[in-house]
């Protein structure tokens, strides 16, 4: 049960964003930019970065939520799932393996990040921008997830929910439109 009164048709941080409109837009906008903007990361790369840092700080809505956008962008379910539960033999290069290390360590103890992982990350193809992003877009979801589940956001158990919510990041992206949600708590 939410410790504040949402929409109970939005779970997750939907319904957070919803209740605050004018604190979402800026939080949308930079997660917008972050992960939907130009990049020479990949879209389902950035996903990934953000399905990391949600698992590492144990919060189920995100993991689900951006696990599912990360298979929407890849177009399977293997690559997230061995990113989040066996990284040595997940099918991304060792560049993304580096940046994913970087955002556990921003998500665990940001003082982590020493300069020899960003050095491995660079001799790998990284550029400054990539391990900048990868930082910011690690420390953003650090804010959602304490957000969700600092205020004890519905969290679905269904995956079809996920994948319905993946839809929505793919096509829409962050920001907001008019009727967003239609059709995100649809049972077929």
């Amino acid at each position: 049960m939410p410790h504040i009164p949402l929409d109970e048709n939005l779970p997750g941080i939907t319904g957070l964003l919803n209740y605050r409109q004018d604190t979402a837009l800026p939080i949308r906008q930079i997660t917008q930019l972050l992960l939907r903007g130009e990049s020479t990361l990949t879209e389902g790369e950035r996903e990934l970065i953000a399905t990391v840092t949600s698992q590492g700080n144990q919060c189920k809505f995100c993991t689900a939520a951006h696990s599912a956008a990360a298979d929407a962008y890849y177009g399977e379910r293997t690559t997230a799932e061995l990113v989040k539960n066996d990284p040595g033999h997940a099918p991304v290069s060792e560049k993304m393996k580096y940046l994913l290390e970087i955002a556990r360590r921003v998500q665990a103890d940001a003082r982590t990040v020493t300069t020899e992982l960003v050095e491995n990350a660079r001799l790998e193809g990284a550029t400054d921008r990539e391990i900048h992003d990868t930082v910011l877009i690690a420390a953003l979801f650090c804010l959602y997830n304490k957000y969700v589940d600092g205020l004890a956001s519905v969290t679905p158990v269904e995956p079809e929910f996920y994948d319905r919510l993946a839809g929505i990041l793919k096509t829409k992206g962050y920001m907001p439109s008019p009727d967003r949600y239609a059709g995100l708590n649809e049972t077929k």
